[in-house]
């Protein structure tokens, strides 16, 4: 399994470089990285569709239209991904288990802080006990934490407070916010529908509206690679 954290950063750069112009994608495109990761798409698949996108593009005589999300590879990177599994390229190689430069304290004081966070959130009477059960497990997971570690089941740990918490704040939220949210999620992916598979849009919608649900009540992201 490709490290989670290499993950992000190297899709990221890699589009930033063949693009030729900043620095970070949009929050979209970070969503859209996280469906990538989520489904299982080896990194390697996904900047050969990178590669792919721009080698085509720039192979055109005309170049009205740029490429200017990640959502614009999604068919070549779908296409790599399937070369590679039928051609069985990219076994699963062994990764570090503690992503490079970081330290056992930054760690624990980012379970910390966000068990703090958690506790001063404003949010719902309903999600109040939810958050004061996840920062109870932040500070416990805090207090165990020793390197080396295995991220990747760390990782899954957070994943599961992080479900905790969008449905409870899923439930509580009016339906004019969530009605809100998806109107807005559905018009930054409507430039991408024809691009992508419905089984990516409605992932890409999830994780839409889990990011906006999660800033409207100011809760913390949870995973490590938000440290």
């Amino acid at each position: 399994m490709e490290n989670y954290f290499n993950y992000f950063t190297e899709v990221e750069m890699h589009f930033c470089q063949r693009r030729g112009r900043g620095l970070q994608v949009s929050p979209l495109d970070w969503e859209l990285i996280g469906t990538w990761k989520d489904a299982g798409i080896p990194l390697e698949a996904v900047l050969r569709g990178i590669d792919s996108t721009f080698d085509r593009y720039d192979r055109r005589p005309s170049k009205t239209k740029k490429v200017n999300g990640l959502a614009y590879c999604s068919q070549e990177i779908l296409a790599a991904a399937e070369e590679m599994k039928e051609a069985a390229v990219g076994a699963s190689r062994e990764q570090p288990n503690a992503a490079p430069g970081m330290q056992a304290g930054e760690i624990e004081k980012f379970f910390r802080e966000n068990a703090q966070k958690l506790r001063q959130a404003e949010v719902p009477a309903t999600v109040k006990a939810v958050a004061e059960d996840c920062a109870n497990t932040l500070e416990n997971l805090a207090e165990d934490f020793k390197m080396p570690a295995r991220l990747e089941d760390m990782e899954r740990h957070l994943t599961v407070l992080e479900e905790k918490l969008l449905a409870a704040l899923t439930i509580s939220a009016s339906e004019s916010d969530l009605i809100r949210i998806r109107a807005e999620a559905d018009r930054e992916i409507a430039p991408y529908r024809s691009k992508m598979p419905a089984v990516q849009i409605e992932q890409l919608m999830k994780r839409f509206i889990h990011r906006r649900l999660f800033e409207q009540f100011k809760i913390p992201r949870l995973s490590l690679f938000y440290l």
